[in-house]
């Protein structure tokens, strides 16, 4: 089975992972910081704070914001459910908007219009989340130019986008942002095996970021409450977690960054093959806004059967008889049935689910060898 996504592990990425593993620390040693350190430097960013996963990076995001019971979350209709969860976990309602029938980020049509109909509602959300699916950059600039507008907070759900640019600047600079968040998972860009990552140019941001990923301790006099007992002492000073990201993961993403621009790199390659093969085929390929320069964690090609006459799920089910992995990335997560008992209709946004009746993820990572792609584009021709 030739699969949509997949890990590049390296000898180097191996090395510094067993450095880590025959030292003195194993979690909550230097390599965290160092990895900390080279994202920073790489996203021209004040502030990065690792941790266990983008779910983890997401809900203390959100936390610390301020989100709390009796605010609202809104994110993108297609994403993954923990861009939505994380405002869920923190006592907050959640809402979405629909998407561009071009990016598939959010809609800011969309968004404009039903912010101007919050506000006549008193209803206007605390935090609004952009996902850069696929690993295009949303419009942030028109959605920073609301948020000043309309006085909400924006955490960039860049889970796929790392090794993105927007206006030729790194993803992760937050220039339009509050925090942005990235994922580690193995099917990403770069990975940790798990992992995540929050950066922000707010000090005070970063230093509660820092503290809900571990308890709430601090061993930082100028933080506590009290007057230190001793060098042993610690206070915990708010009600944290346990997302610590291991030295052992980090030490993995140290090594792996040094090959992200080559991994973006190689992504564009087998993306703009498939473009150049696959533009004859009655399919709609994916389209690249002109400010962004996509990560290209995904692929997206849509079929409608007015294009070819079989089923969408007829042709889901015949790529993936023929060993290749292809995905959908995503349902419109109002249609979970966890979100459809919140009251969210089935029909909430219309281009959402046009989207969820025809995408398809093609497989694409930096190892997808040229004679996997040709049986891809090989399977697609010989469907019409």
């Amino acid at each position: 089975m030739i699969p949509y996504g997949r890990q590049d592990i390296s000898q180097e990425d191996i090395d510094s992972v067993l450095d880590v593993l025959k030292s003195d620390f194993l979690t909550q040693g230097p390599v965290v910081p160092a990895f900390e350190d080279k994202l920073k430097m790489y996203c021209g960013v004040r502030n990065a704070v690792a941790v266990n996963s983008a779910t983890s990076a997401l809900h203390i995001a959100c936390l610390a914001l301020g989100v709390g019971p009796g605010d609202i979350v809104w994110t993108s209709a297609i994403t993954f459910v923990a861009s939505s969860n994380c405002a869920l976990y923190c006592g907050a309602k959640v809402d979405f908007i629909d998407i561009d029938p071009r990016t598939y980020n959010i809609s800011v049509k969309d968004l404009r219009s039903k912010l101007e109909e919050a506000e006549k509602n008193g209803v206007l959300p605390k935090v609004v989340i952009p996902v850069h699916l696929t690993g295009q950059s949303c419009e942030m600039a028109e959605i920073y130019d609301l948020s000043k507008h309309y006085g909400f907070k924006i955490i960039e759900d860049a889970s796929h986008a790392i090794g993105g640019k927007f206006l030729g600047e790194p993803i992760g600079n937050c220039a339009f942002s509050d925090i942005t968040v990235f994922s580690f998972h193995p099917v990403k860009i770069i990975t940790t095996c798990e992992g995540g990552l929050a950066t922000t140019n707010n000090d005070d941001v970063a230093q509660k970021l820092r503290l809900l990923r571990s308890h709430g301790i601090t061993r930082d006099e100028n933080q506590m409450v009290n007057i230190s007992d001793g060098s042993w002492y610690y206070e915990q000073i708010l009600l944290g977690f346990n997302y610590r990201m291991t030295d052992i993961q980090a030490a993995l993403g140290v090594s792996q960054i040094d090959r992200l621009d080559q991994f973006v790199s190689k992504r564009h390659e087998l993306a703009d093959r498939y473009n150049q093969l696959l533009k004859h085929l009655p399919l709609v390929l994916p389209w690249q806004h002109e400010d962004s320069y996509s990560a290209f964690h995904l692929y997206v090609i849509k079929y409608e059967p007015a294009y070819g006459g079989k089923s969408f799920n007829e042709i889901f089910e015949y790529i993936r008889g023929m060993e290749i992995g292809v995905n959908l990335h995503y349902m419109p997560v109002y249609k979970q049935p966890y979100y459809r008992h919140l009251g969210f209709s089935k029909n909430y946004c219309t281009e959402a689910e046009r989207y969820y009746q025809s995408a398809i993820s093609l497989p694409l990572f930096p190892g997808l060898t040229l004679e996997d792609q040709n049986k891809v584009i090989d399977v697609l021709e010989s469907i019409f």
